[in-house]
C-alpha cells in the first residue's frame, strides 16, 4: 500500500481521532481512506448526473405541452382504475 503523509490543523487531527475512539474506524488511516472512497463515489455520482443533464439538454425540447406530457406520463405508469 502506498504511504502519504499529511498535515491537519490540530482541530481537524483531533476530529479524526475522536471518530476513531468511537470506534467506527480502526485508525485515523481508516478514517481518512473511507472519506476518499466516499468522495471518489461523490465525484463519479456527479459526473453521471452532469452528463445526464447534458444528455436531456441536448435532446431538445419537447414539442407538446407540459398538460400533455404529465397525461402520457400517467398513462404509461398509473394504473387504470376501470
Amino acid at each position: 500500500m502506498a504511504q502519504m503523509n499529511i498535515s491537519v490543523p490540530e482541530g481537524l487531527k483531533q476530529w479524526a481521532e475522536r471518530r476513531v475512539a468511537q470506534g467506527d474506524y480502526a485508525s485515523t488511516s481508516d478514517y481518512l481512506r473511507d472519506l476518499m472512497r466516499r468522495d471518489r463515489e461523490a465525484a463519479a455520482e456527479a459526473a453521471w448526473l452532469q452528463a445526464e443533464l447534458d444528455r436531456g439538454i441536448e435532446s431538445g425540447v419537447d414539442p407538446r405541452p407540459v398538460k400533455q406530457i404529465f397525461a402520457d406520463i400517467r398513462a404509461k405508469y398509473l394504473p387504470r382504475n376501470d
